[in-house]
C-alpha cells in the first residue's frame, strides 16, 4: 500500500471498505486486512520489514502481492520510495513507475484511502 507521507492511514476503515467493495461487486469478502509478517514479506518480496517498497514487487516472480495506490498519487509527476533499502530514496516519474509495474506484471489499482 502506498499513500503521501504527511498522511496517516486507519487500517480497519480500509478493511471495511475493501470489503463492501467487494461485496457490491458480487465477490467475496475478503479476511482479515494486516500487515505482513517478515516471514511473508521475505517470501514473496524476498524483503525485511522496514525495507519494504514496491520496487520489490520484482522479487515476486509468481505474483502474489496485489498493490494499492491511493488515488491521489495520480495526480502526482514524480513519486518517491525507498529502494528496497531503508537508507535511501528514489524519485521516479509517475508515468515511469507505471511502466514498472507493468513490466514485473503484479496487480494493482489505485484506491481512495483517506
Amino acid at each position: 500500500m502506498c499513500f503521501h507521507c504527511d498522511h496517516d492511514l486507519a487500517i480497519h476503515d480500509l478493511e471495511q471498505r475493501l470489503k463492501a467493495s467487494l461485496v457490491a461487486q458480487g465477490l467475496p469478502s475478503c479476511g482479515k486486512l494486516s500487515f505482513a509478517s517478515p516471514e511473508r514479506m521475505m517470501r514473496y518480496l524476498g524483503l525485511e520489514p522496514g525495507s519494504v517498497s514496491p520496487f520489490g514487487l520484482i522479487n515476486d516472480v509468481e505474483h502474489h502481492v496485489h498493490l494499492f495506490l491511493d488515488r491521489n498519487l495520480q495526480q502526482a509527476d514524480t513519486l518517491s520510495f525507498h529502494p528496497n533499502d531503508c537508507r535511501g530514496t528514489v524519485v521516479i516519474a509517475r508515468s515511469d513507475f507505471e511502466r514498472y509495474l507493468a513490466c514485473v506484471g503484479n496487480t494493482y489499482e489505485y484506491i481512495e484511502l483517506y
